[in-house]
């Protein structure tokens, strides 16, 4: 993989200082709360009630995400942590088993978490429907972004040998997987990495299926970088503000969408 430029870099969203934000509204909350419930209840001599308090902490959680336009998953994330908190620590488990359970997310969902990108799976209907996109093309090269288990490429690799395949996937588990579905495929080449540190130059046709948070630095870096004619196909998630050359609906249970940009 070639050294990530300075502008590359730049591209990247800063998901890390939103989580860092959304902790501090949730810190905000548990700390109004708290500086009321304590002296209220020392003076009075009592304990504090832990349930009333949590589902305080979330009311007010929620008032303040609401206060600042948090999306709407945000909103009931807030809403309902400190009560799940609460209920969670009643249940005297081990705390061993929840750092266990975050390890083994972290090795899946590690995208959710530095970009705002959780896990999505292509099915075989899109992979079809990719093929048919791409099969003009004599000299493809075709990069997944967010590639996961190989549920795009490989179909693919195996259909087009004469073409060139790359999948970028950050998050250790699924990226394994992947490389194993991949490793005997000579025209496909399975990255680990990050996305924003990829140079998209080397292509023609782009494919992600990532959320709607990184769309629109994408779509910045996708015009930078990728040459004239260039395809970039979006799985689910429309680039905010930009017409696409076209719509692909895919006949699957979720009636998927493919949103294609021509650069």
């Amino acid at each position: 993989m070639s050294s990530p430029s300075p502008e590359s870099l730049d591209a990247a969203p800063p998901a890390v200082g939103r989580q860092v934000r959304q902790l501090a509204l949730q810190f905000a909350a548990a700390f109004a709360v708290l500086s009321l419930a304590w002296p209220y209840y020392s003076v009075r001599n009592e304990e504090l009630p832990w349930p009333q308090t949590a589902f305080a902490i979330g009311g007010a959680a929620l008032l303040l995400a609401s206060l600042t336009r948090q999306a709407w998953w945000w909103r009931l994330m807030h809403a309902l942590f400190a009560p799940l908190a609460w209920a969670v620590s009643r249940l005297a488990i081990d705390p061993g088993w929840f750092l266990l359970l975050f390890m083994l997310l972290l090795l899946v969902y590690r995208g959710a978490l530095s970009g705002q990108v959780p896990l999505y799976f292509s099915n075989r209907q899109t992979a079809a429907a990719l093929a048919q996109l791409t099969a003009d093309r004599r000299e493809l090269r075709f990069l997944d972004l967010g590639a996961g288990i190989g549920s795009v490429l490989g179909p693919l690799a195996r259909e087009r040998p004469d073409a060139q395949f790359a999948g970028v996937e950050n998050a250790p588990a699924t990226w394994l997987v992947g490389r194993l579905r991949t490793a005997a495929l000579a025209n496909c080449d399975w990255r680990w990495g990050d996305l924003w540190r990829t140079d998209f130059a080397a292509f023609n046709v782009v494919y992600a299926f990532l959320s709607p948070a990184p769309m629109a630095t994408l779509w910045a870096k996708l015009q930078r970088e990728m040459p004239a004619g260039s395809l970039f196909i979006s799985n689910s998630f429309a680039v905010p503000d930009v017409e696409p050359t076209s719509v692909v609906e895919i006949d699957d249970a979720r009636q998927t969408l493919l949103y294609c940009y021509r650069l």
